[in-house]
């Protein structure tokens, strides 16, 4: 290819001042604001103990990229907008992602190969293998050797849960939800799903509030609640040996309103609150309710509810009656029956409350799962095995729980306390900079124009105010 040596581009001239534009300006940056992430990493230690799940078999005086330094380059990259591999060609190169991963050589002058110095961090290729090792690898594997511990991953999420609270909550309400994951290839555990009308994986969350605390990649053949139980008595048995007066109520809509689920909880002290699908002998029990509705609606010609709290049992699926509320709606596209089942006292929650406050504020984890996906590329479950899939969406989870902590550490009572995670990298992490780097110093220049300075100023603040984990 011909080489192009221009290193002036000149534009239309201003009046008669002339416009020039050249590839001079050093090692400038992007996201000077990743800055922030480390702080918090430094303190929290969340990329940290994510890389302790992993067992490295690579020879030690062979490799130039430490397993911390490649997990966290996967995680940051993430949090920062960049989702897919092929990005990290152009962002090796990137000094400022070095200095946040804690890297010792940002401008990767010291590279042993000279083909990749001024290139500090991993390329594509390397982060790649990170994902496709095998779970049977081991010191003589060729390439791949940094197999995952997923039982100790899965704990994880559990215990950065737990660390985030300096004091035991008196009740903390776990949320469970399925949902869809869209595939476009032909990767292992693809099926179609009838309800969501394509091919894809079944993930199962759990969050407590923003708390991420389960992310199961599943293949979409199966039930929404398969697996729930072993992951709730996992989840359960650990929080209560920590904090074992606690009062925990798992919350979760219909497809989660199951025998086993209901059981566990009526027998080892958890409070529930589940959707239950309605059906004809439900809507007999509400149908006076459902007329006085009605009735309402085309008295005022505004949407009417009236809620009745009533015991129900099925005639073979349920072990013993339970605590059923219903809510009669009538709309203006006609009746809206829902129904909720419960072991919470009446003498506690009303209907009206029970419904309207505790069960559909369960709505927000959803915010939090698009969050995840949207702005954190959970569904970018692109490779073939579902192992390698389950890293990635792990990836993206361990971002999240890195952002939250931001937002909870640093952002509390400021004007992006409750800004999603891409509004946050939008307006904290995207921030133009210079970099020089000396023997003593790394020297940033941030924009003089970024627009918010004083919370920027204010955040980072906070953070250093916090102490250091060892």
């Amino acid at each position: 290819m011909t080489e192009c040596n221009q290193l002036d581009f000149g534009f239309h001239p201003i009046q008669r001042r002339g416009v020039v534009g050249r590839f001079d300006g050093g090692s400038i940056t992007s996201d000077a604001g990743a800055l922030l992430l480390r702080e918090v990493e430094l303190r929290t230690g969340i990329v940290k103990q994510f890389a302790a799940c992993f067992k490295d078999y690579r020879d030690p005086e062979l490799i130039e990229h430490t397993l911390e330094t490649l997990i966290a380059q996967r995680v940051h990259g993430l949090a920062l907008g960049y989702e897919d591999l092929n990005d990290h060609d152009q962002l090796r190169a990137d000094p400022l992602l070095a200095l946040v991963v804690n890297h010792p050589d940002p401008l990767g002058a010291r590279r042993r190969n000279e083909r990749d110095r001024g290139k500090a961090l991993a390329g594509k290729s390397t982060l790649n293998r990170l994902e496709l090792t095998p779970a049977t690898a081991d010191a003589s594997s060729r390439y791949k050797k940094i197999v995952y511990d997923r039982t100790a991953v899965e704990a994880l999420f559990v215990e950065l849960f737990l660390q985030a609270h300096a004091t035991p909550p008196s009740e903390i309400i776990l949320d469970l939800d399925a949902t869809d994951d869209p595939v476009h290839g032909n990767q292992q555990g693809r099926f179609f799903h009838g309800y969501y009308r394509e091919y894809c994986y079944l993930p199962l969350y759990m969050f407590c509030g923003e708390h991420l605390l389960c992310a199961r990649l599943r293949p979409a053949n199966i039930d929404g609640a398969a697996g729930a139980l072993k992951i709730v008595r996992r989840i359960v048995e650990r929080i209560r040996a920590q904090w074992p007066t606690t009062r925990i109520i798992l919350r979760g809509d219909s497809g989660f309103c199951r025998e086993h689920l209901t059981a566990y909880c009526e027998e080892h002290g958890l409070y529930y609150v589940f959707g239950l699908a309605r059906n004809s002998r439900l809507e007999a029990e509400l149908a006076a309710e459902m007329a006085q509705a009605e009735a309402q609606y085309k008295a005022t010609h505004q949407a009417a509810r009236v809620f009745k709290d009533f015991v129900y049992q099925t005639r073979d699926s349920w072990s013993r009656p339970r605590r059923v509320v219903g809510k009669a709606e009538y709309l203006e596209k006609g009746a809206n029956p829902r129904f909720v089942v419960t072991n919470l006292p009446a003498s506690e929650q009303d209907a009206r409350t029970l419904y309207e406050d505790t069960y559909c504020a369960r709505g927000e984890m959803e915010n939090r799962i698009k969050e995840q996906q949207l702005f954190l590329f959970a569904d970018r479950t692109s490779t073939a095995t579902m192992r390698a899939n389950q890293l990635r969406l792990w990836f993206s989870s361990v971002a999240y729980v890195l952002m939250h902590a931001l937002r909870r550490l640093g952002l509390h009572d400021t004007e992006l306390q409750s800004a999603t995670c891409q509004t946050v990298r939008l307006k904290l992490l995207k921030i133009g900079a210079q970099i020089k780097v000396t023997v003593r110093k790394v020297w940033l220049s941030l924009a003089e124009g970024y627009p918010l300075k004083r919370l920027f100023a204010e955040v980072c603040r906070r953070l250093q105010a916090l102490p250091l984990r060892c």
